[in-house]
C-alpha cells in the first residue's frame, strides 16, 4: 500500500487529469462545431462527450476512483463508498483539471474565436456573445435551441439528468449486479449514458451534469473577456442550474440506490439462478 502522502498525491493528479481530459475534449467538440461547423447534429457532440468521459475513466481509474465529477464524488461519499476526508481534495483536484482544461482550450481557439466574432458582428461581453461563451459554460435555453426554458425547468433537468447518471454509476461498478458488464468495460457504459443524457437534455441546458465542468471554464471565460455574459442570467441563476442541481441529483441516486436498489439486488434472483449450482447461488455479492 502507498503512503498516504503518496495516496494523496496521486488521487489528486489522477482526478485533475481526467478531468482536464473530460472537459478539454468535450468543450472542444462544442467549440469546433460553432467555429467550424464540424459537427453536423447533437449525436455527434454527446457522442465525442461519451467517448471523452470513457477516455478519461480509463486513463485516470488506477491512480484515483476517476469520479471527475463533484456530484459523484458527493454521491460516493454518501453512499459510503468514499471516506469524507478525501473529498476535499477530490474536487479541488477536478475545479482544477476543468479550469485548466479552460484556458488550454481558450488558447488554442483565441485567434479563431476573435476572427469568428469579427465575422459575425459579436461584441464579446454582450448578450450576443453567448453564441461564442457557450464553448465554455453551459446556458438555458441552450442558444441554439428554441426550447422553452425557466430556471426551475432548468434546475430540474440538470438534477434529472446527473440522477441517471450517477445511478448508471453505481449500478455499472456493484458487485451485486449480476447483469453489469465487466469492468473493463464501464467506463464505455458510462461514457454511453452520458451520450444518452445529452441527446435528451442538452436542447434544454447543454447538459452540464457536473458543476467542474461547468463552473471551470466559465470562470475562464468570464475572465477572457465574456464578463457577465459568461453567465446565463444576474440573478445566480447558473449557480443553482449547474452546481447545486447536478450536487441534487447525485445525492438523490446514491440514496435511492444505496437503500433501494442495492439492498434488492442482494436478494437472490430466481431468473439469474435457477440455472446456477446450489454452491454458487448466494455468491454473487461476495466480491
Amino acid at each position: 500500500m502507498a503512503p498516504l502522502g503518496m495516496q494523496s498525491i496521486r488521487e489528486s493528479i489522477g482526478e485533475a487529469l481526467g478531468t482536464f481530459v473530460l472537459v478539454l475534449f468535450g468543450c472542444g467538440s462544442v467549440a469546433v462545431s460553432v467555429l467550424f461547423e464540424a459537427h453536423q447534429g447533437l449525436m455527434q457532440v454527446a457522442l465525442t462527450w461519451g467517448i471523452g468521459v470513457a477516455l478519461a475513466i480509463y486513463l485516470t481509474r488506477h491512480l484515483s476512483c476517476a469520479h471527475l465529477n463533484p456530484a459523484v464524488t458527493v454521491a460516493m461519499v454518501l453512499g459510503g463508498r468514499m471516506t469524507p476526508r478525501k473529498m476535499p481534495r477530490y474536487l479541488i483536484a477536478q475545479f482544477a483539471g476543468a479550469i485548466a482544461a479552460g484556458i488550454v482550450l481558450y488558447a488554442l481557439m483565441a485567434p479563431t474565436i476573435a476572427a469568428y466574432e469579427s465575422a459575425n458582428g459579436i461584441a464579446r461581453g454582450t448578450p450576443e456573445s453567448v453564441k461564442t461563451a457557450m464553448m465554455f459554460g453551459e446556458f438555458y435555453p441552450n442558444p441554439g435551441s428554441s426550447a422553452v426554458v425557466s430556471m426551475p425547468l432548468a434546475f430540474g433537468a440538470e438534477a434529472f439528468g446527473t440522477f441517471l447518471l450517477v445511478l448508471m454509476v453505481f449500478a455499472l461498478t456493484e458487485g451485486c449486479n449480476v447483469g453489469r458488464p465487466d469492468d473493463a468495460l464501464a467506463p464505455m457504459f458510462i461514457g454511453l449514458t452520458v451520450t444518452s443524457i445529452i441527446c435528451l437534455l442538452a436542447p434544454l441546458t447543454q447538459a452540464g451534469l457536473n458543476p467542474a465542468r461547468d463552473l471551470g471554464p466559465r470562470l475562464v471565460a468570464w475572465q477572457a473577456g465574456w464578463g457577465s455574459a459568461a453567465f446565463p442570467d444576474q440573478s445566480g441563476g447558473f449557480l443553482l442550474v449547474y452546481v447545486l442541481g447536478p450536487v441534487v441529483g447525485g445525492v438523490v441516486a446514491a440514496l435511492f440506490f444505496t437503500r433501494i436498489l442495492e439492498p434488492a439486488m442482494r436478494e437472490p434472483t430466481p431468473c439469474c439462478c435457477a440455472n446456477e449450482p446450489e454452491a454458487d447461488k448466494d455468491d454473487t455479492c461476495a466480491n
